[in-house]
């Protein structure tokens, strides 16, 4: 038995925000990406009550404390404390079978790491690309190619800086349609 006032880290290790409310408490807590708080066993415990706090626990916040997180989820795999670190190397160095188990095993925080570190790190491996498809149906060859984590701020500046024809020109009566002078109106020239 976990004492409940003993300090444990809490991480996110999902890509976007995670936050919490325990009413009983009035405790409210959002953490940013690979954020991470120290918080009470209690406080944990009683977000373990809360509608979806224990899935939350499982699959966004790491309890950085065996015994705390054996305690509140159960049973856990050794894939519950993966970071982002161990799944750059796991990716990078681990096997197809580590990958496999990992894929298996993980709760979904992990897997949504795996498949944005596969992206980023453009993963060389078709056999480990085939297997992230095969477990999440998430194409890592696709999102490469389309640059899914790539930043398209500058693509849409270079788009948006000159135009690429010009404007469709209003036709007014159908006299003025058959008549061949030109009218210049401000930077556009208007065929009548």
């Amino acid at each position: 038995m976990v004492d409940k006032n003993k300090i444990i880290s809490l991480t996110n290790r999902d890509t976007g925000s995670v936050g919490y409310t325990i009413p009983d408490t009035g405790t409210h807590r959002r953490f940013t990406p690979g954020e991470t708080k120290q918080v009470t066993f209690d406080e944990i415990e009683k977000l373990s009550w809360a509608p979806g706090g224990k899935e939350m626990l499982r699959d966004f916040l790491i309890i950085q404390d065996q015994e705390a997180a054996e305690e509140i989820l159960g049973h856990i795999e050794p894939e519950y404390f993966y970071t982002k670190a161990t799944v750059d190397k796991l990716l990078q160095e681990g096997s197809l079978e580590q990958l496999q188990d990992t894929l298996d095993y993980a709760p979904k925080g992990v897997l949504e790491l795996v498949k944005q570190e596969a992206v980023e790190l453009k993963l060389d491996s078709s056999a480990k690309r085939e297997e992230i498809k095969k477990a999440t149906n998430f194409n890592v060859t696709n999102a490469i190619d389309l640059g899914v984590n790539e930043k398209p701020e500058e693509d849409e500046k270079a788009a948006t800086s000159s135009r690429r024809a010009k404007p469709i020109a209003a036709t007014g009566s159908k006299d003025s349609a058959s008549s061949t002078t030109t009218t210049t109106r401000s930077r556009y020239n208007i065929i009548k």
